[in-house]
């Protein structure tokens, strides 16, 4: 199982679909030393028009990123378009999310953390049990 230090797969992006959010993955790719590639999560155009039918709304005019963008993905350059990822419903945004980065998460370091973080939480409330009952808190 892969940990969180493996570097093997590619950073996975959630962005809207639209030439700012494609660029940004460009961008990220050559500013860092992470990852020589990325690999789009949310919001790609089969998803956005035909699996979730999503409206489209006017994209950004005078993005000098569009008429690339345009001529990519075959959309007329004179009428720019995007699809935003907010416009899935939150249940069906979190389920993409989750099935997209389960394959690389480590069970023993999420157990792990997980259980550290209830002996915290129980710690917490045992010390504020105590501080009540000495009179520390005020109501």
């Amino acid at each position: 199982m892969n940990s969180n230090r493996t570097l093997a797969a590619p950073r996975r992006t959630i962005g809207d679909f639209d030439c700012s959010g494609e660029d940004l993955e460009r961008d990220f790719v050559a500013r860092t030393a992470c990852w020589s590639h990325t690999e789009r999560v949310l919001l790609t155009y089969d998803q956005a028009a035909h699996d979730y039918e999503l409206p489209a709304t006017e994209g950004k005019r005078g993005d000098p990123r569009w008429p690339a963008f345009a001529r990519r993905h075959g959309f007329p350059v004179e009428h720019p378009v995007q699809w935003e990822v907010e416009a899935l419903e939150p249940d069906e945004l979190r389920r993409l999310v989750l099935d997209a980065v389960d394959p690389y998460i480590d069970r023993e370091v999420l157990a792990r953390h997980t259980a550290r973080q209830e002996a915290q939480r129980r710690a917490l409330a045992s010390f504020v049990r105590g501080w009540d009952a000495a009179g520390g808190a005020s109501s």
